[in-house]
Parts: structure tokens; C-alpha cells; sequence
């Protein structure tokens, strides 16, 4: 097998898996989700007191 093969092989799958990642993170079921993880900085510890200031 020539190396240029093997280099084509690594970028397909390299794409592959970019397009894979970026499918996951913008399918519509994922937005509630991405949604409420972003606010969990803001949100109450285990005290009940918010996040300091």
C-alpha cells in the first residue's frame, strides 16, 4: 500500500469523525440539554446559596 493511500484513508476518517461530532452536537433533540448544562455555573451549590460573586 503506497503512504499517499494511507494518508487519504486518515483524512476520510478524520472527516468522518468531525462531521460525526458536529452532527451530535447540533441535533435538535440535544438543544434542551446544551441549554440547561450552560446554566449550571449559575445555578444554587449544595448549601442552597447561588454562585459567588
Amino acid at each position: 500500500m503506497d503512504v499517499n493511500v494511507f494518508r487519504v484513508l486518515v483524512m476520510v476518517a478524520a472527516l468522518v469523525a468531525f462531521l460525526g461530532i458536529v452532527w451530535w452536537a447540533y441535533a435538535p433533540g440535544r438543544k434542551h440539554r446544551f441549554e440547561r448544562d450552560a446554566l449550571l455555573p449559575f445555578g444554587e451549590d449544595e448549601n442552597g446559596k447561588g454562585a459567588p460573586r
